[in-house]
């Protein structure tokens, strides 16, 4: 909403904030690294599908130990519940 002030009505983007009670760094996020949740979820279903009997923490310490991947274990565990692994 504030966006479409912003852009629609001419106001500045201090006032639209304001107006819907959002701080200024929530306005201007931009969500990154959606390219690498694709390849956390390709590696996940490819070290499930080899190793059946590993859960998520034993794909996280290989992920992070041997492959030497610095994603962080909250994100992949999103992705991983998101998964249909079962």
């Amino acid at each position: 909403m504030a966006q479409h002030m912003v852009s629609n009505r001419n106001i500045s983007i201090k006032l639209a904030c304001m107006a819907f009670g959002i701080s200024e760094k929530c306005y201007r996020y931009q969500a990154k690294l959606n390219s690498e949740n694709a390849e956390i979820a390709d590696w996940l279903v490819k070290l499930t599908e080899d190793e059946v009997d590993w859960g998520f923490g034993l794909c996280y310490d290989y992920l992070r130990n041997v492959e030497g991947f610095k994603w962080n274990h909250k994100r992949v565990y999103r992705i991983y519940c998101e998964l249909p692994l079962i």
